[in-house]
Order: structure tokens, then sequence, then C-alpha cells
């Protein structure tokens, strides 16, 4: 197959899975109906990316041989594939023109069922017809055999969603609902579908409580207001430009194309605070005005004019702290940009505000009060009393005013120290609902051995939560996963951290495979990846075989790491055949035909293609499992030489076993394993990566180069980015004030 090229995309992960059981069926149907109705009505959604099918079982036309009787009509692998390209094809044949019709001709040479490839000829010698059936058999099965799917114990196929980048995940999640709703009627009776996942829940879940925070923002800010102005006329001003700024700030959300989320709803949660601060100082300036005497239009003109320039400033240097977090690199500043916007867009439209509605409606509203009323009086004395503390203090502090530099000397040595000695993170765990297992089997275990240790990790995980709103296992071959959705947090009493700790302890004592269990970033993050991961690079790769058991070693015994694991692994074992080239030459038989030979009868090859009910699927070829279960059964294997003897394997290679590599990684052009850790509870992976850099001194030479990958790397772009943006806020600001 051509390599494939695909752009990695942090929105690129499934946001929802629609799970389709049933208890009729098997899941060779329950795929065709996820593939022919299911995914096919998701994808005409708009802003979806695509549409995925998780345990899938595709049709596919198993052709499975017996050696034994291969050998008994003298046949190989290779005439297998050969009848099959020469008796399944379907050419365009051309036409017939007569002097008023034109027929198409049409060659049917393709075979659709089981039974015609039983009775495919495979070779006719002697009058002698040997037909498929004589040496094998012929059945619709699935395509892949090593991978099933389900969950809360019964057997089913998911359909996952994945959004396109920028996309608004709810509103796709909505469509896929009411998409699923008006299916109902094509799918059959007995096939129901549930939602296995749906990552926006969470989502919901923010915006709402975001919602309600501004709700109580609003209360809160009249309250202090009311609280120190003691005036209800004095306090409805800025109140009325609370809601006059923030309508500002949602028009500069729709002109820069922004969506309602969670971050943008916190910048509105700021804002409140933010927007109403020019209009307190500019109302109370002009309140003082009125009180001394002042008629209110002449208050409003002569306290604008004194504090513009205030206003002006303050703003300026609002926007200067906020601004700089447009021009954050990695994920971080992508997140925050639009908190960033909204927050200085909505602080500009207040001072605007501030310098122009603010002074009409105090002109309007306010007026000299002859008296003032009982809770004025009854707060006066508290008022006076701190304006007399402030004032002794300033005082105090004007007459010592050379302890100004030394002090700001102290706060800058503190903020390096607490900036360094703080444990730093991408972003803190929280409670989503969501935990994954991952199982990972040693190299060269079968499917079968993981597929056992999957099931049983999820019949502990039923165990230690009966109550889990669905727990759903997948399995391919060498490695599964168990995802734990749990009810929402309102109807539980413990903890997404309390459940993953005590299945991470649990999940210790099941030692036939390995487990990772993770909890979800708040940010997302990669799906299947622990926080840390480290890149090793090596300009070769017996190197890193060297110098990988000693590290790896170092990252087990580190208390910071709770577990750990290497992409790359030189433990795969493997049966190594060696080909007599002189004696294959001598008999006539080919290195190709050799390899040939056993690809097809081993590997599992694709021979061809099959169409049924519209689709097309593979034939796939291989000998029986139960007749190559151990490497000695390949010198059994019978190749037919150039003059057409058939001669055993066992005459042309010699077996021995060895072990290596599954696969081979590259990162930067130099051969590399990325060693992925997860963290003990409490640390962060800001300790993580000290410690990895730790290990990476003590045990690599200057020949070896070190990167990150993954939520390691966004990690370190993040926080480089943020120490820019602080300081050039810090620079802004004095510059603004000079």
């Amino acid at each position: 197959d051509p390599p494939t090229v695909s752009k990695a995309d942090a929105d690129a992960m499934p946001i929802l899975m629609v799970a389709l059981q049933s208890d009729k069926r098997s899941l060779l149907e329950l795929s065709e109906i996820a593939d022919l109705t299911v995914k096919e009505q998701l994808q005409t959604i708009s802003d979806v990316s695509s549409v995925s099918i998780w345990g899938e079982k595709r049709y596919s036309m198993r052709l499975w041989l017996d050696p034994v009787k291969m050998a008994g009509y003298g046949i190989t692998p290779i005439d297998v594939k050969n009848a099959v390209d020469n008796e399944n094809v379907e050419l365009p044949s051309g036409s017939i023109e007569g002097n008023t019709t034109e027929l198409t001709i049409r060659t049917l040479g393709l075979m659709h069922t089981a039974d015609e490839f039983n009775n495919l000829i495979v070779k006719e010698d002697n009058n002698r017809i040997v037909r498929f059936s004589d040496i094998g058999r012929a059945e619709l099965g699935p395509a892949d055999i090593k991978s099933y799917m389900k969950m809360n114990g019964v057997p089913m196929v998911g359909v996952v969603v994945i959004p396109q980048p920028g996309a608004n995940h709810i509103e796709i999640a909505d469509a896929v609902y009411k998409r699923m709703e008006q299916m109902k009627k094509d799918l059959p009776e007995d096939v129901t579908y549930s939602y296995g996942f749906d990552n926006t829940k969470f989502i919901r879940a923010s915006i709402n409580e975001v919602k309600e925070t501004v709700y109580v923002a609003f209360i809160l800010v009249i309250i202090i207001i009311f609280l120190f102005l003691r005036d209800w006329r004095v306090t409805l001003v800025p109140c009325i430009v609370i809601p006059v700024s923030l309508i500002g700030a949602f028009f500069v959300m729709y002109l820069a194309g922004f969506s309602i989320n969670v971050l943008s709803m916190l910048a509105i949660v700021l804002a409140v605070g933010l927007v109403v601060d020019d209009a307190i100082v500019m109302t109370e300036n002009i309140y003082i005005r009125i009180e001394k005497g002042m008629s209110p239009k002449e208050a409003g003109i002569e306290g604008a004019k004194e504090i513009f320039f205030a206003v002006i400033s303050t703003t300026i240097t609002l926007v200067a702290v906020f601004f700089p977090i447009v021009f954050m690199q990695g994920m971080t500043g992508r997140l925050f940009r639009e908190f960033s916007i909204v927050i200085s867009g909505s602080v500009i439209i207040s001072s605007f505000a501030a310098l122009t509605f603010t002074p009409m409606l105090a002109t309007k509203l306010l007026i000299k009060r002859e008296k003032q009323n009982w809770f004025y009086t009854k707060t006066e004395p508290f008022f006076e009393g701190m304006n007399r503390w402030y004032s002794r203090s300033l005082a105090a502090f004007l007459r010592k005013r050379w302890l100004a530099l030394p002090f700001t000397f102290i706060t800058i040595c503190l903020i390096g120290f607490l900036w360094n000695a703080i444990p730093a993170e991408m972003a803190p765990l929280e409670d989503r609902s969501q935990i994954s297992i991952n199982t990972r089997g040693a190299e060269g275990v079968t499917y079968e051995y993981i597929r056992d240790y999957t099931e049983d990790i999820n019949q502990l995980v039923d165990s230690i939560l009966p109550d889990a709103e669905a727990v759903t296992a997948r399995v391919s071959s060498g490695s599964g996963n168990v995802r734990i959705t749990l009810k929402d947090m309102k109807d539980r009493d413990y903890t997404q951290m309390e459940v993953a700790e005590k299945i991470s302890k649990a999940v210790q004592k099941k030692t036939m495979a390995r487990s990772f269990v993770q909890q979800q970033s708040s940010f997302g993050g990669r799906r299947g990846s622990m926080p840390v991961q480290y890149v090793l690079q090596a300009t070769n790769l017996e190197k890193l075989q060297e110098v990988l058991p000693q590290f790896m070693a170092k990252v087990y015994e580190n208390p910071v790491f709770q577990m750990a694991d290497v992409d790359l692994k030189f433990s795969k074992p493997e049966a190594r055949i060696k080909i007599n080239r002189d004696k294959a030459s001598v008999m006539g038989v080919s290195t190709k035909n050799i390899a040939q030979t056993l690809q097809y009868g081993l590997s599992g090859q694709r021979m061809g293609y099959f169409y049924m009910n519209g689709k097309q699927y593979e034939i796939l070829g291989e000998i029986n499992r139960q007749q190559r279960n151990k490497p000695a059964d390949l010198k059994a294997i019978y190749i037919r030489s150039s003059n057409g003897d058939m001669i055993q394997l066992d005459n042309l290679i010699e077996l021995e076993n060895g072990i290596a590599p599954p696969k081979l990684y590259r990162y930067n052009r130099f051969v590399s394993a990325t060693i992925s850790a997860g963290l003990a509870d409490g640390k962060t992976i800001g300790q993580g990566l000290d410690e990895m850099d730790k290990i990476a001194k003590e045990t690599l030479d200057d020949t070896f180069r070190t990167a990150l990958s993954g939520d390691s790397k966004e990690y370190r772009e993040s926080s480089s980015s943020l120490m820019f943006a602080f300081i050039l806020a810090i620079l802004l600001i004095y510059l603004i004030l000079a």
C-alpha cells in the first residue's frame, strides 16, 4: 500500500460515539448497517471532518488453504493467487452496433459467493480438475479477525464523529442527535443505538456554569458598588454602563468571528469587573462636584476633563497586559487568543462609555442631597476611619521613600524564586467523567492473550464501578483499551480522580500484561498518549539499543513517574528464514518464488476483490492457523520449481529464532525512541520533564539529542511563550506609565 500522509490536528479527535448493538445480528451485519446507513448519513452533517467505525467487521472472502492437500495435488499458494486473477475478472468488452441499435458487451466474470469460490478451478491436469474446495475452503468472514469491541459486556460497533478544525462541537453533537432520531425508522427493529461517549457534555456544563457566574458576578458587583457609594442613584450609573460595555464585548466577538465558548465566556466574567472601574471613578468624581454645589451639567464636564487622561492611561495599561497573549505560541496561545481579544475589546469599549455615556447619565440622574440616607450616616465613620488610616500610611511611606527600590528588588527576586519553585503543568486535571485504561502485552503475544487480559480488566472495572454509565472495551492485535464513562458529577459522591487512583492500584495486581490508567487533559491532549513524552535521538539504532535499558531503568526507579513505556522495543520474536541459494538455484527455485509463496500462504495477503450488494470487498488467502502454529510448520510448505517439480521448503531453508524491533521510528531524520510516562499523584508535567532532563544528562553522551512530543512539547512551547508575554506586558506598562 502507498504511504499515508495526514495532518496532525488537535481537533482531529472524536467528540461523540454512536454505539450500535443487536441481540440477533452478527458484527458483520451490524458493521454493514453502520457503514451503509449510519455513517453515510452522519457524513453529510455540516462541519464534520470524517466518520470512522470502531470495531468494524468488514466483509471479506476468506480463502483458507490446507498445505497438506495442496501438496497432494501439487498446488502452491501462488497457483491459487493466479487462479483468482484469471477467473475473477470483468473488463469492458466493447459493443455491437447494428443499423438502429447499439449493445454494450459485458462479460460477467466476477465471482460473488463462497460457493463460486469453492468451485473455482485451480488446476486442470490429465483430465483431472482440481477445485478450490479440494485444497481448502472459502467462506464469507470478517477481514479483521483480530479485533473486537464491547460496551457494557455486549458486542458492538461504534460510529465516531470527528469535527473539522475550528468547528462548533455542540452544533455537531446536536445535529447527530437529531439525525439519529430521524434514522430510527431506517434501522431494523432489533438494532438499538446509544451513545458510548459525548465529549460535548463537559463543554455544555462548563458553558452553563460560566453563564451562571456572569449573573452572580453582575449581582455581586452591584452590591459592592452600593456598599461603597451608599446611594442608589450613584449606584445606578455604573450598573447601566455594565450591560452597555458587555454588549460591546459581544460585538467584538461577532466582528472577530468568535463563538460562545468556555474561554470567551470567562473573558466576559472578568470583563464584568473591569468595565465598571472607569465608570465608578467617573461617577464618583462627578458626584463629589455636585455635592460641592456645582450644577450636574457643569460637574459632568469638569469631572470628565479632570480624569480624562487617567481613564485613557488605565485602559491602555489593561490592554497592554492582556493583548500580548495574542502573540503566544502553542496550544495556550490558540486557546487564550479569544480570551485576550475579548477582554481588550471590552476594556476599550468601557473606557469609551466611561468618557461619554457615564457623564451624560450622571448629569441626568445625580442630584445634590440636603440630607444623606440612614445607611450613609451609619457607615460614614467606618469610611472616614479607613481614609485616615490610608492617609497616615501613605505619609509614613513617603517619609521613607528610599525603601521603594529595595522593596521592588526583593519583589522581583521573589517572583523569580516562586516561578521556579511552584510546580508547573499545562493545566490541572478536571473531573470530565472519563477514564481510560490502555492495556499492552509483551511483544509477540497473541491477539487472544491480550483479548483475555483486557476482558479481565473490564470485569475488574465492573466490580469496582457497578454504577458506571458505560464501560467500553476495544481490543486489537497487541493492545487494548477500556474506556469508562462515569455518571454526571451531580449524580455521584466520588470524583474521577478517586476512581482513577483506585483502579490504578487494582490493575497493578494484574500481571499478565501492563495497564496504564489515564485521565483526559483539561486541554484535550492527544488520544492514547501519556503526559510526559521524551524523545531520544541517535545517529544509529545500535546506540539507542545500548542506552535504552539504562535510561528506562532510571525512569522506572524515579518516584515522579507512576508508569512508563517506550515505543522502540527490541523484543519482538521472529523466525528468520535463511535460504540456501546454491541449493535453490540447482533445483530451479528463485528467492522471489520462495518469498511470494510464504507471503500468500502466511500473511493474509489480498488476492483480489469481489462485489456484494454493490460494495467492493477484499479476497484474503492464507493457510489454516491450526496448520501453521509453530515455526517447524513452515518447512512443510511446498514450492514449485522451474521444471514443475514440487519441492518441500525443508530442502531449501534453515530456520533460526531471533528478536528485532517491530517498528522503527524517526524524528527529525534521526532514529528515535519516545519514552512515555505517567505522573505520580501530586506531580506535574514540569517536574516530570525536569527529571527526564536529569536522567538524560546522566546516561547520554554528546552524540545523542533529545526532543519533546505531544503534551510535553505543547507545555514547553506554551511556557516559553508565556514568559515572553509576561515580560512584554511589564515593559509595555512601564512605557505607558512613563
